[in-house]
């Protein structure tokens, strides 16, 4: 794309979030459609396509009802690559809008807005054809049943791919000549959809299931490679924390190599960002090279817990180090002016995937000089040729160590070349056209978010992290959430969206609660135990486990309950996990056993499939973990609370319960004198401590050594 081109487009998106909607008719006027009064980026991008687009809602079913039309269906998300190629391909072209305006009713999605509607119809895609991905495409009845599902559709047919406009004139003559046809589909599809809900609630909780996680990751597990299958290959974090923490409550050098191996291979790839951190979506290799160039926020927190979680278990400090790095990318390119996280960059740029990102031998040492470009260049694997389309993503064939070695260069001096050279090609890198950043700000992401802020906060002591987590808790509470005190799922522009759903909910309290262990401030407790009695009153079920949405909110044909993981943890599972934790430091006894109901309502499919519930088995393992209390005096001085919290932040504690009392004596200044806390491990209450070393001395009688992978 030209710069006559990017300059267009960037009006155009400018021109669409900037409209003045009071002006604008209901159907958005001759240059808009209705979607020009959504809140959601994505559905913003479509604001000026020729399809006559209608967000979700009755409206547009009205419509089918009383035309007798069925309505075509389109999730997306604004950072996607392939649904920017079929709006360029399709939903911008004249032909294809005249079939959708003519046959069908449309509607748009944004999957991120709305991830009960995604989930319900990914689920009906991947039950009638196996998989399923992003833009997806259902076509349904006027009363919402679906029976035709797809992903991504050419315009036209090509490659044995049926294009999109032959197949809606096909799917519109059935739709008048063969009702019945489409009634059998509907029927069919309903039915999967309602036994898919059902549970069979486990009467104990055993190890079993932890076992036979832990196979299956060793099945699947890439011995070459690192990482979990082949190609495309995901960061699968709730993989590497699971694993971690099996490893380390096991003694399983195994497990925890599995992990360490697969974060190493993952940083030294292309599908980690050399220059700014951050990691990509997923790789199309199997070797971690050439990324999928977006970025997603909810990667950036599983992916630092998972390198903190691999910091405390092995005591490495690369991983450390790592999660730093990640969490300065998000504050540095995801974090909004006022507080919280936007949540995605595009992998587009200047009309090309990954153009960001790309480098040439030349483009190097025009910026680092012969010498050093040259050098720079055989580490990173910058060639003449490339690795993709012709350009370099940046990646580490060898470790710099190694790499010091066979060079010749001293290590220590190396390192130092590197953190310059990264400075100067990041700054050349930021005078290049940015990649869309999609700036929806949505609850249980920037929850997970505040969790990786928080953890590693307590392992690297960077007061930066703790500021980003405490402002992102203050917008949180100030613009997605309602004056009655209900979380909303997400808001752009100051514009906020429905209501939020369970993993809002779980994820914010998860947020809450690691913030808490790293400040013990109790107004981060309080406002996770207010928010836990909403989530059961909101999502619970007599039947077992928890309902995704709540009971104030629109159902999407059927109630949807469910705890396997996608790319991000499911809401029961972090909601299990959080009740636990919760009811152990506040004693109260209905969380804890909330959270035990929870795991028993779904234990009997992760016994059938535990690497589908990996997150659950996680709560499973907390569950099972013996208490490890730890009661800091109120009265301690802050600088000693710090240097307690610091110390239990850099250990991975299995059932680690962490509370502030007012029952000990305070501490003099150094030290000695009355208590600072009391540590109650493998049911003793040991002899209290009174200077922070005493608490590493409990530590290391009481908690696993670091872990030596292999």
């Amino acid at each position: 794309m030209g710069n006559e081109a990017r300059h267009h487009d960037e009006q155009r998106i400018e021109r669409i979030f900037s409209a003045d909607r009071r002006t604008l008719p209901p159907d958005g006027g001759p240059h808009f459609n209705r979607l020009i009064f959504a809140t959601s980026p994505y559905l913003l991008q479509h604001a000026d396509n020729p399809v006559e687009w209608y967000p979700w809602g009755e409206d547009a079913f009205a419509r089918a009802r009383a035309e007798d039309r069925p309505v075509f269906l389109s999730i997306g998300y604004a950072t996607c690559h392939w649904c920017h190629v079929m709006a360029a391909e399709s939903f911008d072209d004249d032909e294809v809008a005249a079939v959708l305006n003519r046959e069908y009713v449309p509607v748009k999605v944004d999957r991120e807005e709305r991830p009960d509607i995604d989930d319900t119809f990914m689920r009906v895609a991947q039950m009638m054809n196996g998989s399923g991905g992003w833009p997806l495409t259902i076509i349904m009845t006027p009363d919402r049943q679906p029976f035709f599902a797809a992903t991504y559709i050419p315009r036209r047919s090509r490659g044995g791919m049926p294009g999109l406009i032959d197949l809606l004139e096909k799917i519109a003559e059935v739709w008048r000549q063969r009702r019945d046809v489409v009634r059998q589909n509907c029927s069919a599809i309903m039915d999967a959809l309602s036994r898919f809900n059902s549970v069979r609630p486990a009467a104990a909780e055993d190890e079993a299931p932890l076992h036979g996680a832990r196979q299956q990751l060793a099945d699947i597990y890439d011995k070459e490679f690192g990482g979990f299958g082949g190609a495309p290959k995901f960061p699968m974090a709730m993989n590497l924390s699971f694993l971690l923490r099996y490893g380390q409550r096991y003694g399983d050098g195994e497990a925890v190599a599995m992990a360490t191996d697969t974060l190493t291979a993952m940083a030294q790839g292309g599908i980690w960002d050399h220059l700014g951190g951050g990691f990509h979506r997923y790789t199309v290799d199997g070797r971690w090279l050439v990324p999928h160039f977006e970025k997603m926020l909810y990667d950036q927190a599983l992916c630092t817990l998972a390198l903190v979680e691999a910091a405390q278990v092995t005591g490495n400090s690369v991983f450390r180090e790592l999660a730093k790095e990640t969490c300065g990318f998000v504050l540095r390119e995801l974090s909004a002016p006022a507080g919280g996280f936007y949540s995605a960059l595009d992998a587009d740029s200047e009309g090309r995937e990954g153009a960001c990102y790309l480098w040439t031998p030349a483009q190097v040492r025009d910026i680092l000089g012969v010498a050093d470009g040259e050098l720079f260049c055989r580490l990173y694997a910058v060639t003449a040729w490339g690795n993709f389309e012709g350009a370099n993503v940046l990646h580490l064939p060898l470790a710099p160590d190694a790499f010091a070695r066979d060079e010749g260069v001293d290590p220590l001096r190396l390192q130092e070349k590197i953190a310059q050279w990264h400075i100067l090609l990041l700054e050349a890198r930021e005078r290049r056209p940015r990649p869309f950043r999609d700036e929806k700000i949505i609850t249980g992401w920037n929850g997970l978010m505040i969790a990786a802020l928080a953890r590693t906060f307590l392992i690297c002591g960077d007061e930066l992290l703790l500021e980003g987590a405490e402002r992102a808790v203050r917008r949180v509470c100030i613009d997605l959430r309602t004056p009655a005190g209900r979380l909303v799922r997400s808001c752009h522009r100051g514009e906020a969206s429905g209501p939020g759903f369970l993993e809002d909910y779980a994820f914010f309290i998860r947020g809450l609660l690691e913030l808490h262990e790293a400040t013990l401030d109790p107004r981060h407790l309080a406002l996770a135990r207010s928010l836990a009695h909403d989530m059961l009153r909101l999502f619970g079920d007599s039947g077992g486990g928890l309902f995704d949405t709540g009971s104030d909110a629109e159902t999407i044909l059927v109630r949807g309950k469910g705890a396997l993981d996608g790319a991000i943890p499911s809401g029961n599972a972090m909601a299990a996990s959080v009740l636990i934790r919760l009811g152990r430091i506040t004693g109260d006894g209905v969380f804890e056993e909330a959270g035990r109901g929870i795991i028993r309502a779904f234990l009997a499919g992760a016994a059938r499939q535990p690497a589908a519930h990996i997150h659950l088995l996680c709560a499973l393992g907390e569950l099972l973990a013996d208490p490890f209390e730890v009661v800091i005096a109120a009265a301690t001085r802050p600088h000693a609370v710090r240097e307690l919290l610091c110390i239990l932040g850099g250990r991975l504690i299995p059932g680690l319960v962490l509370m502030e009392r007012e029952e000990n004596a305070p501490a003099r200044e150094g030290g000695g004198g009355g208590s600072i806390a009391r540590v109650c491990a493998g049911r003793v209450c040991l002899p209290p401590v009174t200077a922070p070393e005493g608490l590493e001395e409990i530590l290391a009688r009481h908690i696993i050594r670091p872990v030596r992978p292999g």
